[in-house]
């Protein structure tokens, strides 16, 4: 694929599971209900998402961030028209449409996937149907276009159609010249899953990072499509060096607007909570046991008020110590 110019406690859709949750079931659910019933939770999401407002964070240099319809979602506008980074989810397309035509009458041009999960990919369909080049990491589109089952949400997800499924593919880094800015999407390796990017917007030093950082709570990690808490902790400490005092940092999940001391604190948290997990297992200590022993416990206070509990993330960890 060559360069050329044609190219709160929110996130995960969070800020509108709890309604929906008190709809189906008459109360709040709690983060440890949610994941119990894992293969509700992405039904869950998209019903939420198909209600929710969609709020937004003007930065600098064009860029807004787009919140409420799955990750953060980034808009670059501009001559070139519309550049996204992440989609949402598809039920939430007449609410993104009218905040895209208030940010710019110009289409959609380009999209960048940073991963491939529903909540950042299930909008590819009807943004690719208006003529977007859809561009993302080759293990992206790998799973976009066929079933592809997440073991922790007990969940298949079903192939994109085909409008929706991205047609330039990377392996590596690539840059776009886009309104202005020059958009450096770099690759991570194996991270929150094996296809997760970056994009850095050069000009507006705005970097988008994806799920590979959650702002203010514990983040899920996809075992079942290459992920890992060694994987996490090396993309933070490359989001770190890619990313100044000056940057602003977008993360996939949590307040979308971020910096360099926040992921800070998010990477000290997974060296720690890693250390903490790894001692336990080494000692041969079982998963039920090293929960048992609350090794995050620290951190929860924090870290561990929402969707992913501190159990679950204490799961997630042990699977890739």
């Amino acid at each position: 694929m060559k360069s050329e110019h044609m190219f709160s406690r929110r996130g995960f859709c969070l800020c509108c599971v709890g309604a929906v949750g008190f709809a189906a079931t008459g109360g709040w659910l709690s983060p440890r209900e949610a994941y119990a019933e894992a293969r509700g939770l992405v039904s869950l999401i998209k019903d939420s998402a198909a209600k929710s407002a969609i709020a937004t964070h003007k930065l600098r240099n064009g860029i807004t961030i787009l919140e409420g319809s799955g990750g953060n979602v980034a808009v670059l506008s501009g001559k070139d028209g519309l550049v996204m980074v992440d989609a949402g989810i598809s039920v939430s397309q007449k609410q993104m449409t009218k905040v895209l035509s208030d940010i710019s009458p110009d289409p959609v041009s380009h999209l960048i996937n940073t991963h491939w999960h529903f909540d950042h990919a299930d909008g590819n369909a009807w943004i690719g149907s208006g003529g977007a080049a859809i561009i993302a990491h080759e293990n992206t589109r790998k799973y976009l276009s066929q079933v592809q089952r997440v073991e922790d949400w007990d969940y298949n997800f079903l192939p994109l159609a085909r409008r929706g499924v991205p047609q330039h593919v990377l392996c590596k880094d690539y840059t776009l010249k886009l309104n202005g800015e020059t958009a450096t999407l770099r690759y991570y390796g194996p991270a929150h899953t094996d296809g997760d990017i970056s994009v850095m917007f050069g000009e507006a030093d705005i970097l988008h990072v994806g799920d590979t950082y959650w702002n203010g709570i514990y983040p899920f990690i996809d075992h079942s499509t290459g992920g890992s808490i060694d994987g996490m902790i090396a993309a933070s400490e490359a989001n770190l060096a890619a990313s100044t005092d000056k940057t602003i940092i977008i993360p996939g999940h949590g307040n979308p607007v971020s910096n360099r001391a926040e992921l800070r604190d998010f990477r000290d948290m997974l060296v720690a909570i890693r250390e903490s997990v790894a001692k336990l297992k080494r000692q041969g200590r079982s998963l039920d046991e090293v929960v048992e022993a609350k090794p995050t416990v620290a951190f929860d206070e924090k870290w561990g008020q929402f969707v992913i509990d501190p159990a679950f993330f204490t799961r997630l960890v042990y699977a890739g110590v």
